[in-house]
């Protein structure tokens, strides 16, 4: 049975959450602030974390950092804060998903669900990739139809689809592939995002999986 921490400091939303979760088979600890959450992961290590970030002792962000100091166990940010800089802080510091309130149970079980598949599956990245028409070879570097890319666009469409479902931040795309000092050029990702797109998309102009998360980042949607 999959173990689920949920972290808020609404003792409704808890018992909520507690209901719905336990209904549909998950094994639910509960904490009202950060450090009791950062206990009850040491104590009870869960699967997965639910996690607000507007907590009355620390904040959300560095809950994310004290479990990511010893743990990769998947973290949904479920919080109030609808800011696209607190989502990109979140993501930077390890949150493997992002919801603001007032949210859909069934939404927020989706996410968890897909959330909870992509790290059942992570140990094996796969060697081939398929894209609309195309299988791209990343061992080999090689796309099927004979399209070429360049090694830049290679760089940031490995990063991708290394990561298939997962909200890949801006800055955290560009550290990788241009570097550090480049965390502010979103103008590269628009770019390469386009042409990378008018060489794998079946219509370039409504992608079907390389996905722009407004203000957030990008997402390989298999």
């Amino acid at each position: 049975m999959t173990k689920i921490l949920v972290v808020d400091d609404e003792p409704q939303l808890l018992r909520a959450l507690r209901i719905n979760l336990a209904v549909r088979h998950y094994e639910v600890a509960v904490a009202p602030n950060g450090a009791s959450a950062l206990y009850e992961a040491a104590r009870w290590h869960p699967d997965l974390v639910v996690l607000d970030l507007g907590l009355p002792d620390l904040d959300g962000v560095d809950v994310i950092q004290g479990l990511r100091g010893w743990t990769r166990i998947p973290i949904v940010v479920l919080s109030g804060r609808a800011g696209n800089q607190d989502k990109v802080d979140a993501l930077d510091a390890g949150a493997d998903d992002y919801m603001t309130k007032p949210f859909s149970i069934e939404e927020l079980l989706a996410r968890i669900r897909a959330v909870s598949r992509r790290t059942a599956v992570h140990e094996a990245e796969p060697a081939h990739v398929r894209i609309g028409d195309h299988t791209v070879d990343l061992t080999g570097k090689i796309v099927s139809g004979g399209v070429r890319l360049t090694p830049t666009e290679w760089r940031m469409l490995e990063v991708l689809l290394r990561n298939p479902g997962k909200l890949i931040p801006r800055s955290h795309l560009l550290a990788e592939v241009w570097g550090s000092t480049h965390v502010k050029e979103t103008h590269y990702l628009r770019q390469y995002m386009a042409q990378l797109r008018g060489k794998l998309e079946r219509d370039p102009a409504r992608p079907a999986h390389l996905i722009t998360e407004p203000g957030m980042g990008y997402r390989f949607a298999p």
